[in-house]
């Protein structure tokens, strides 16, 4: 009887050895697929996408002040309209592609934007008058984009700082989320 009852415990003992070394196991491979998740995360929304808030009324009333943008940063080919994400010193600012490389701009005190010697004037309701520093007809470099906020009598925008190079664009906007009271 001593020999059974030693027989089950050994058996119960290695039963509980299995059964904590698959918990440990679980647990460990638990924690390998959240530090994968995290990872894939992590390169999905610092080198993929970009996540931002909207501040101020640049682009109003396309995006509004608070309104959650995401970006896409991969974007090679952009066009006339886009509305990029850019950086300008260590502002990050939201503005609508007017004007690409090789294009002339031609802005004066009538308030008329012209492109290429054509009115623009799409769905925008603000006219767009020059601002100090800089002398149109414009030509835009090589490697630079022109960029406007549609909220044209309040925002800083390519007639503060000129031309914005490709190495400042952050992202092209592909979702913006409203903000609704938060």
């Amino acid at each position: 009887m001593i020999k059974k009852q030693s027989s089950n415990s050994i058996t119960e003992a290695i039963t509980e050895r299995r059964k904590a070394l698959y918990i440990r196991k679980g647990y460990i491979s638990l924690l390998i697929r959240i530090a994968l998740i995290a990872a894939v995360g992590y390169i999905l929304f610092t080198q993929v996408f970009l996540i931002t808030q909207a501040r101020g009324n640049d682009m109003f009333p396309a995006i509004k002040d608070g309104d959650l943008i995401i970006a896409f940063r991969l974007q090679k080919e952009l066009v006339k309209d886009d509305i990029v994400v850019y950086e300008v010193g260590d502002v990050t600012r939201l503005g609508r592609i007017v004007a690409l490389e090789n294009d002339e701009v031609l802005l004066d005190d009538s308030g008329v934007f012209r492109l290429n010697g054509t009115p623009q004037s799409g769905e925008i309701v603000f006219q767009t008058f020059p601002k100090d520093g800089y002398d149109y007809p414009l030509q835009v470099p090589e490697g630079r984009l022109f960029l406007l906020g549609d909220h044209r009598n309040q925002t800083k925008d390519s007639r503060d700082h000129g031309p914005v190079s490709f190495e400042d664009l952050k992202g092209k906007v592909i979702t913006i989320l409203r903000r609704r009271g938060l």
